[in-house]
């Protein structure tokens, strides 16, 4: 897709614009991660290198997070220089309509939304992991124990209670609770540890086995014995990563996982259609900037506008979070809870404009 001339210098001063703003956030959202990580130096074998490596790979989850609000205040700084300096104005009168200008911010915005994609599905969730994994393992903690007992996860006809899961997804103090289709117990399988060996297969280590036949039960003892399990580091890894920050994959896999089991997956739907939806924000912020354009230096200087900009990417970013939350407690549909906010700043831009074009 060709870009006209003057779509070509929109795309330079915008680009340049809002990668300066993104840089500008990552810094600032850096500085206050590592000042909070400073509260763990010491803790285990936590260490300053530990905590700067941390910071750095939560950055391209800070990238995904960030980028509907620095397009919105990169894409309002530039258009606002550009109409300071009568360019805007002098576009419009050789016969350029806000239909254009908004076909030609959209073009310049697939980009934008394109990388949005790209970081939140395959670079931001494998970089979390690793965040997490790297501040676990120096600190010596486990990544997940619930409740006293450990983590309980249903398995089809089973209950799995894990004791702990560590950074390398071992499990330790495993207990197997497995049940017939009438819910009668059958077994009760214990074991030291258990690693993933291979797709659906456990290495459970130092296991005894009561087996219950009717009225009568007897034990059986095993230094190793695989277990099949529906199970895996992948679904364990789920509780490394918040929803949000999860791949489209991952969440489908994790998604389909609870619903056979019969248990709620609100969160995780809106996880999913929020992953969908979120690159074309981007869109929606591009459209929001260009009414900016349109009004008068008297209206106000170019700071005023740009703190204009920030107080709504940070509105949009709460009312994301806010609609997300309503959405699980009131069981609303997870594509409702995901899409409103976008659909409310779109009719926000659209108001804007027809309101800055009746002036």
């Amino acid at each position: 897709m060709a870009l006209k001339l003057y779509e070509r210098h929109l795309a330079r001063e915008i680009y340049a614009s809002t990668g300066l703003v993104l840089l500008a956030f990552l810094m600032l959202f850096a500085f206050f991660d590592l000042i909070h990580q400073l509260e763990s130096i010491g803790k285990g074998g936590y260490q300053l290198q530990h905590a700067l490596g941390y910071v750095t790979l939560t950055l391209p989850g800070r990238l995904y997070e960030l980028s509907p609000i620095g397009v919105l205040i990169g894409t309002l700084y530039a258009l606002t220089l550009l109409a300071r300096h009568s360019e805007i104005t002098v576009l419009r009168a050789a016969g350029l309509s806000t239909r254009d200008l908004l076909l030609a911010l959209f073009k310049i915005g697939m980009v934008f939304a394109a990388l949005t994609l790209v970081v939140g599905e395959f670079v931001a969730p494998p970089a979390e992991r690793a965040a997490q994994q790297l501040r676990l393992k120096a600190m010596g903690a486990l990544v997940a124990q619930e409740f006293r007992s450990g983590l309980w996860v249903r398995d089809e006809h089973s209950f799995v209670n894990v004791r702990e899961v560590l950074p390398d997804t071992t499990l330790q103090s495993v207990r197997v609770f497995e049940f017939d289709e009438r819910f009668q117990l059958l077994s009760i399988s214990q074991a030291d540890r258990g690693r993933y060996v291979s797709a659906g297969t456990w290495s459970l280590e130092g296991v005894v086995r009561t087996v219950f036949e009717g009225d009568a039960a007897h034990v059986e003892r095993y230094g190793q014995l695989n277990w099949k399990s529906a199970l895996s580091p992948d679904l364990l890894a789920v509780l490394l990563v918040v929803p949000e920050r999860m791949s489209l994959v991952n969440l489908y896999l994790f998604i389909r996982h609870l619903s056979g089991n019969q248990q709620k997956t609100d969160r995780y739907d809106i996880a999913m259609w929020k992953k969908l939806i979120y690159p074309l924000a981007t869109l929606v912020m591009m459209a929001l900037a260009l009414p900016f354009a349109y009004m008068q230096d008297r209206m106000g200087a170019v700071s005023i506008r740009v703190f204009a900009g920030i107080m709504l990417g940070i509105g949009f970013h709460m009312l994301n979070g806010l609609f997300s939350s309503l959405g699980v407690i009131n069981s609303w549909p997870p594509f409702f809870s995901a899409i409103t906010p976008s659909v409310l700043f779109l009719l926000t831009a659209a108001c804007m404009l027809w309101w800055v074009e009746r002036r």
